[in-house]
């Protein structure tokens, strides 16, 4: 056996372990019997692939979760629900392949909230056990804040890796809408969904990135060495929705990032945010309604309630209302780039959700602080920043369709500065 692959076996031991430690409480993987065994098998094979260590790629040897609504060959996909998982079987899906060439280890399906709808999984937040850790990629967030593994693959369809970052502590990433297929992943909302992504840093979003992507061109972001962004603060009705003490922490990462020497301008903006949540509620429930009529028809007797009526308010959507809501969608992603190129912006700062996780594990927070950013489909990342009653916060970073490559780029000074917070 040589050193490397000696390495391998005890990074799987060491993973496995850790996950059976730690979930007896957190409950951030679903159970899978015998995954050290698996885990084994899977490191000799990545050894016996990439037997040197100057040819091995960019991930390997790296333990990934993985949300239970995304297809991994040799895992059921249960969705968090009681399907059988037959039902919801599928290929695997192109992020988890292009994990595997990049010699990622799969740790096995971190639990999600059901259908990645509403009904929360068991999982706990690990900074506060009796707190949630936000949904519905509840697991990812809290395996990688617990540090069962260092990358964590979910989804976001409006605020499912954003939210539960922020109220996990720790970096995540959702693209822009289409540029990281979503093939092999159960849909909550087909337009909207977004395969997304946490690590312990942003250089780890950043090396993520580089693998998922099939166009990631990091000499997109060559442009943007030379300067830092221009942040804009979308001020009026929208940052209302956040708390009192969430909007002090906000003044306050504000106030240290024009210390730093970024420029921060409040840009009048999003003062529709009651037709703006009105329009993405239409999108997302009469998607979900289409994804689940036949499986619906069939075991709606079985649906968690949360899941059932957002199925039944969708059904009640015509297709007028709809088509209607699109055109407000794509309408609000131009107004957007209307003024961000207006006022210079580069990236929107915002508080990455309304304050720290709340007690209890029967919702998964509010994602109104996502909304507007996901119904318009451009990439964020939200940033560890200080803490609210000595719980984690986070700042969300929104860039302009396609400039993910530069928002990436600029997390690390950004995430210099708010560890500061």
């Amino acid at each position: 056996m040589t050193a490397t692959s000696e390495l391998d076996l005890a990074v799987a031991a060491a993973t496995a372990a850790r996950i059976a430690a730690a979930d007896r409480e957190i409950r951030a993987f679903v159970t899978e019997p015998g995954r050290q065994r698996r885990l084994a098998a899977d490191a000799r094979q990545l050894s016996r692939t990439w037997p040197a260590a100057a040819s091995q790629p960019a991930l390997f040897g790296v333990p990934v979760g993985i949300k239970d609504v995304i297809h991994v060959d040799g895992l059921p996909t249960t969705a968090g629900s009681r399907l059988p998982p037959t039902e919801l079987a599928g290929r695997e899906a192109a992020v988890v392949a292009r994990l595997r060439r990049a010699g990622a280890l799969i740790a096995g399906k971190t639990v999600t909230a059901e259908f990645a709808v509403l009904a929360p999984g068991p999982t706990r937040n690990p900074r506060d056990l009796r707190r949630t850790p936000g949904g519905s990629s509840s697991g990812s967030a809290a395996a990688v804040a617990a540090g069962l593994v260092p990358l964590a693959i979910g989804t976001q369809t409006i605020a499912s890796v954003i939210r539960p970052a922020a109220y996990c502590g720790v970096p995540g990433f959702r693209p822009t809408r289409g540029r990281v297929p979503a093939d092999g992943v159960v849909p909550f909302a087909p337009s909207l969904d977004t395969v997304g992504w946490f690590a312990v840093d942003a250089a780890g979003l950043a090396r993520a990135a580089a693998v998922l992507y099939e166009d990631w061109a990091p000499g997109a972001a060559e442009a943007a060495a030379h300067r830092p962004p221009v942040l804009g603060v979308p001020a009026g009705r929208y940052l209302d929705r956040a708390t009192r003490p969430a909007l002090a922490a906000f003044d306050a990462q504000t106030r240290l990032l024009s210390a730093a020497g970024y420029q921060v301008c409040r840009v009048p903006v999003l003062d529709d945010m009651d037709e703006i949540e009105r329009q993405l509620f239409i999108i997302t429930r009469y998607e979900l309604a289409g994804v689940h009529g036949r499986w619906f028809s069939r075991y709606g007797a079985v649906y968690q309630p949360p899941t059932a009526a957002a199925i039944r308010a969708g059904q009640a959507i015509d297709r007028r209302r709809y088509a209607v809501a699109l055109t407000a969608r794509d309408n609000l992603a131009g107004r957007l780039a209307e003024v961000m190129a207006g006022s210079g912006v580069d990236i929107w700062i915002t508080p990455a959700a309304t304050g720290p996780a709340p007690i209890g594990l029967g919702s998964t927070g509010d994602p109104v602080m996502s909304i507007p950013w996901s119904l318009a489909g451009l990439p964020a990342l939200t940033l560890p920043a200080g803490q609210v009653t000595r719980l984690p916060v986070g700042v969300q970073c929104v860039a302009a369709a396609g400039a993910d490559e530069r928002l990436v780029y600029w997390a690390a000074g950004l995430e210099t500065v708010l560890a500061r917070a």
